[in-house]
């Protein structure tokens, strides 16, 4: 729908859903990853039908690339960081930044999910005058720690939070994820070495490893194998993973055991869970047709 001066009010915390997620996520936060794993895999599917029909209203979105890090943000988001929904700006929060903004669907959809804001508003993505851009702004929506899009700048921006909290004997902590395309920009390098110069043990970078960016592979585009050599070259502490079985990935966000920050390597698939959008580069950015929605929610159904 178009959204008008009415829908397009300010965001403010569903407080019902703040209650529901602190509730559940003070729960999953400590449990094992093994207990957690089923619970977190049922919200991101959850997740990934409000993706999808939140682009179907839209008529636009980058569904590829919000399908494949669905289940890294709803990890860290649900089972990993403390947030607060309803105090958005407390001081103390862990702070959770998506420098690969395009997929900014995924991040509203899982924003909603917790609490910051009221999950019918989805229906305003994209739409003139509305809050949810087509790349998250900080002083728009709730929940979100920096405006990002442009590639390259989250990841400086996360790296600054977590100098700040080391500097001030804070003890949040800072996760950012990346996309593999985006890790060709050097502003992210600059970023890799000075937080280990820092050493900023209280900061994870994750880095959606779907082997696609847009119009083709990043290995044809410009090499980034070996990837995790790179990263501990730059002086960090690397793990990688299969990005989409929830224990690894609960186990991957533990805090550091070196004392340096933690690289985490997530092998995804783009287009997670619809068969005919994984590994399928023309997704990157398409819309699919009422009838191919109907389809992909009837897979991620079962």
């Amino acid at each position: 729908m178009s959204a008008t001066l009415e829908t397009a009010a300010p965001l403010r915390a569903d407080e019902d859903a703040a209650r529901e997620y602190e509730r559940r996520s003070t729960r999953l936060r400590a449990a094992s990853p093994a207990e957690a794993a089923a619970e977190l895999a049922g919200i991101s599917a959850s997740i990934r039908r409000d993706i999808l029909t939140t682009i179907q209203s839209a008529g636009m979105g980058h569904v590829g690339g919000d399908l494949s890090v669905t289940d890294l943000m709803v990890t860290a988001l649900w089972g990993t960081l403390h947030m607060r929904p309803t105090e958005p700006e407390h001081p103390r929060r862990d702070r959770f930044v998506l420098s690969k903004g395009h997929c900014a669907a995924a991040l509203y959809s899982t924003l909603a999910s917790c609490g910051f804001f009221p999950r019918g508003r989805l229906s305003e993505f994209m739409a003139p005058l509305s809050p949810l851009n087509g790349h998250p702004a900080r002083l728009k929506v709730p929940g979100v720690e920096t405006n990002s899009g442009p590639l390259g700048h989250g990841f400086p921006v996360a790296t600054g939070c977590a100098l700040g909290a080391k500097l001030r004997g804070e003890t949040w902590r800072t996760v950012v994820v990346l996309g593999d395309g985006e890790m060709q920009e050097g502003s992210n390098w600059e970023a890799a070495m000075t937080a280990a110069h820092h050493e900023l043990a209280n900061l994870t970078a994750v880095v959606d490893r779907n082997r696609l960016q847009q119009g083709a592979r990043t290995e044809d585009t410009k090499s980034l194998e070996p990837l995790d050599a790179k990263w501990a070259g730059f002086g960090w502490e690397v793990r990688v993973i299969d990005g989409h079985d929830h224990r690894a990935i609960k186990e991957a966000y533990a805090p550091s055991t070196t004392g340096r920050p933690v690289a985490v390597i997530a092998n995804t698939t783009k287009g997670k869970g619809v068969s005919f959008m994984e590994d399928r580069v023309e997704w990157h950015h398409k819309v699919p047709t009422d009838e191919q929605v109907r389809l992909a929610l009837e897979e991620l159904s079962r």
